[in-house]
């Protein structure tokens, strides 16, 4: 846990308001020089960058949830291999191979742009082979507990593979050919609609995008499920966590608009019974 003060507060930044991950030059931050002392300290051969990821990234431009993506990160901007990222690339085939026994087709590379002040690209070039894994989402694993036993699982094997040696034998293809994440997914769809946006206005044929967060309830201190609508219109493209066919259900602009929010009681209103 290298932001414990971020994550108390729910929160990417350290209590002083700066990106950790994006100090690995001037080493501002006392996390940052942390981290820089022990891998110096250590000369660790091999290093796993463990995050979060948005649930709500695709897997290359199909609408299947990206619940794991791997990344060998770049060490420079022209994105070169040398020998310590292709022994990263290696486990993350490896890592890769394990989540395809479980989650096949739901496995993604992040991008791998060169950013200079990130740690996992740093902690390449200082001569760590590392592989970020990214955490995303599944349905009805709001607390990520399924995605908890895959990292294990995917872990398992690849520190299996780097003691037995049997990672160099990894086909570099697998995680090559892993499709870069994108973002076609939201929490729910209301799937083909009839919107009215005025009295004067001929309804629609239309798809509605939400998504859900946490939120903090100004009076009573509580957290609850807050619903947004983000997109309105043919989102055929996108899939969903909760597809809802809504069979031309008439909605209204008062019921339904872009950056409404709707709690989770406004949101089954809006939803036809059987």
């Amino acid at each position: 846990m290298l932001n414990p003060d971020g994550a108390e507060r729910f929160q990417r930044r350290t209590a002083q308001a700066i990106d950790m991950n994006r100090d690995a030059l001037s080493f501002e931050t006392p996390e940052a020089r942390l981290l820089k002392e022990v891998r110096d300290r250590y000369q660790p051969q091999f290093g796993f960058n463990l995050h979060d990821q948005d649930p709500r990234y695709t897997v290359g431009n199909t609408n299947k949830v990206s619940t794991i993506a791997l990344l060998a990160p770049a060490f420079d901007d022209a994105r070169s291999d040398n020998h310590i990222r292709i022994a990263a690339k290696q486990v993350a085939a490896v890592f890769a191979s394990a989540m395809q026994e479980f989650i096949p087709g739901h496995v993604s590379k992040y991008d791998d742009s060169f950013e200079p002040r990130a740690f996992g690209d740093n902690i390449q070039r200082w001569g760590t082979s590392t592989v970020l894994v990214e955490s995303g989402g599944w349905p009805n694993d709001r607390e990520k507990m399924f995605i908890r036993k895959l990292n294990y699982a995917g872990l398992l094997a690849s520190l299996f593979s780097i003691a037995a040696g049997s990672h160099t034998q990894a086909p570099l293809a697998v995680y090559d050919r892993l499709p870069f994440g994108t973002k076609y997914l939201y929490d729910v769809v209301l799937r083909g609609t009839r919107l009215k946006a005025a009295e004067t206005v001929t309804p629609v044929k239309v798809d509605v995008g939400i998504n859900i967060d946490e939120s903090v309830n100004a009076s009573t201190g509580a957290v609850e499920l807050v619903g947004t609508i983000v997109d309105i219109g043919d989102l055929s493209i996108y899939g969903a966590f909760r597809d809802i066919p809504m069979n031309g259900t008439l909605l209204r602009s008062e019921e339904v608009r872009m950056d409404q929010k709707l709690s989770m009681a406004e949101l089954e209103l809006l939803i036809p019974k059987e």
